[in-house]
């Protein structure tokens, strides 16, 4: 967000072609706010042992695969690095883990 134009890490303005945005800053919030607050408070209230933590983990996974799908579908599939492999599997993992949490939440309550 600091260097929306690629000033501070340089990723080529082309790889916006085709994307809505004119330059990172957008994404770039997105990115912070949601993909990188989110699993933040996710872990504190984790933490806390706040009852929306299983919640919180479910949507944390399901922003961070969503935001990959719309990436890849606009920009395309990179594996150079692997980071978008690794992103997708990790996202996975949260939401799989957010959701038995979650079934497990329900099973103590109903007993």
């Amino acid at each position: 967000m600091l260097g929306p134009r690629a000033q501070i890490i340089p990723l080529p303005m082309s790889a916006l072609a085709g994307s809505p945005f004119a330059d990172y800053f957008v994404s770039g919030a997105i990115l912070f706010l949601v993909i990188g607050g989110g699993p933040l408070a996710a872990a504190v209230l984790t933490w806390r042992r706040h009852q929306p933590a299983p919640l919180l983990a479910c949507a944390v996974g399901g922003a961070l695969l969503v935001w990959l799908a719309v990436e890849i579908a606009i920009l395309g599939y990179g594996n150079e690095p692997p980071l978008q492999a690794l992103y997708l599997a990790l996202g996975t993992v949260i939401l799989l883990v957010g959701l038995g949490w979650l079934n497990q939440t329900k099973a103590g309550r109903s007993t």
